[in-house]
């Protein structure tokens, strides 16, 4: 007859509730050592010091991996919903950190602070840069910025079409018809989703490194625009962001191309490769997000006009812009902050609004404003017509109490995140425009905000470490769709 110390008991039940999370993760930085070795390459070729820093962060990354798989090489991979949300903040939160280990350890050399932003920026697709002279930097820290933005971009599509849905967070959950049984299918259907999708994704960002290319950009350019277009990231390789390219419309109408490419959901793009040649088009989503680009592009468009700018170059910069901030890439190819009043307002406004779910934009998404003005509908129907039965369909599909509720608590929290965010940053000494903004472009993953000190034209390189932390929390919350994140701040989620 044996006996167990409590204590041990808890400890053995413990690492089995963490081990696979751990795990898990350990796998993520082994890949991200893996994607280290491109830019190592190109410095050892070059002879370049900074190959050192990138030696060091892969011998860090890997023995870290190598120690958490070591000792969690017995556990059983079996993870329930509560696991899942830990794991998909953990690996975030993770991941950036050490993607940030080359700024530090580089030619930069960056403090904690700026490198955990730059690269949880990065990782995150928002484009917000604490780093100036950026043209001066080494080719390989150039392309590293581009590889964790490209990388950022792909884990948040494979989050959002298998991770999200099965924790009932996210859109997606619109687009699969068998939602009922998810979960049971949700290991078959993600490995055939995500090997079409990556395909999909490296074939795009291909695609966009040829065209930069062969429109007149220097190979490393196209190589970094190309993978951040696609990864609606917005890093540049230069201060001035797209703006280096300002004076050759054909690669601004490219990037407004690929922007774009990415902001459309990619499980669209499988079955119109497979299926349907006009499942882009039929999908509501999509034409809502062309309508709302059409539609501000033209107002805008005829707002530079009317102030006697030229014709061509409006609509080029105008269509650019208003592309680049409704994906939440970032790009700037000029100061729209200069354009007058109703630019500056329209683009705070279209800031939220995001691309569409799916896809590798943030913001709130366009299927949630489309819900929202569904519900706002029936809800005058039902002043008028107070027996009346009214059923909402999307995308051929009903929308279910759950989505709807869904769709109000997420877009709750995502204002309620800016409003805590904003008054914190007020808190901590920055101005009005610059404190409501950044908080903005942060949580909806935009990257430049307005104003003199982070608007297009600026930088969060002067912001109080403290606000940078905020906004790196602000990034991470955006990014795993708020929900996410606040529920594990929920005593109710620790007690289960």
């Amino acid at each position: 007859m044996s006996f167990s110390h409590p204590s041990v008991a808890y400890s053995r039940e413990a690492i089995r509730h963490w081990a696979p999370i751990l795990r898990i993760v350990a796998v993520l930085w082994m890949v991200l050592a893996l994607f280290m070795l491109l830019p190592l390459i190109v410095l050892i070729l070059e002879r370049d010091p900074d190959a050192y820093a990138f030696l060091e962060a892969i011998a860090i990354v890997l023995g870290l991996s190598g120690a958490a798989l070591a000792v969690t090489h017995r556990v059983p991979m079996e993870l329930k919903p509560w696991q899942m949300f830990v794991l998909t903040a953990a690996s975030w939160a993770s991941v950036s950190l050490l993607a940030s280990l080359p700024l530090i350890l580089g030619a930069p050399a960056l403090s904690l602070t700026n490198a955990v932003f730059e690269s949880v920026s990065a990782i995150t697709t928002t484009g917000s840069t604490v780093m100036v002279g950026i043209e001066h930097l080494s080719d390989g820290l150039k392309l590293w910025r581009g590889l964790m933005q490209w990388l950022g971009g792909i884990g948040i599509i494979v989050m959002g079409i298998a991770i999200l849905p099965f924790l009932k967070v996210g859109g997606m959950r619109l687009f699969h018809t068998e939602s009922s049984d998810w979960s049971e299918k949700v290991l078959p259907r993600t490995g055939g989703i995500a090997k079409a999708t990556l395909g999909i994704y490296v074939g795009l960002s291909l695609l966009a490194m040829a065209s930069y290319w062969l429109g007149g950009m220097q190979p490393l350019d196209a190589i970094v625009h190309g993978m951040t277009s696609l990864a609606t990231g917005g890093f540049a390789n230069s201060d001035t962001s797209f703006g280096a390219y300002a004076d050759k419309p054909l690669l601004l109408w490219m990037g407004s191309f690929f922007m774009l490419c990415g902001a459309l959901p990619f499980v669209l793009y499988i079955r119109f490769l497979r299926t349907s040649r006009a499942a882009l088009w039929q999908d509501q989503q999509v034409r809502g997000l062309l309508k709302l680009l059409l539609a501000a592009i033209m107002v805008l468009s005829v707002w530079r006009v009317l102030q006697g700018d030229p014709w061509f170059a409006s609509l080029t910069h105008v269509t650019f812009n208003v592309i680049s901030v409704v994906t939440t890439t970032g790009y700037a190819s000029d100061d729209y902050t200069l354009w007058g009043a109703l630019p500056v307002a329209a683009f705070f406004y279209l800031t939220f609004v995001g691309g569409c779910s799916g896809s590798t934009s943030g913001g709130m998404k366009m299927f949630r404003f489309q819900i929202a003005l569904f519900m706002l509908r029936n809800q005058l129907r039902y002043l008028i017509h107070a027996n009346g039965v009214f059923t909402t369909r999307y995308n051929g599909q009903p929308v279910t109490s759950d989505i709807s509720r869904g769709v109000v608590a997420f877009s709750f929290f995502f204002f309620i995140t800016i409003a805590v965010l904003a008054l914190s940053l007020s808190a901590l000494g920055l101005d009005l425009v610059t404190a409501v903004t950044g908080a903005a472009t942060a949580v909806a993953n935009v990257g430049p905000g307005l104003g003199d000190v982070i608007g297009p034209a600026g930088n969060f390189y002067t912001l109080p470490a403290a606000a940078k932390w905020l906004l790196c929390l602000g990034m991470l919350m955006g990014r795993l769709e708020i929900l996410t994140v606040v529920v594990l701040m929920t005593p109710m989620f620790w007690r289960r």
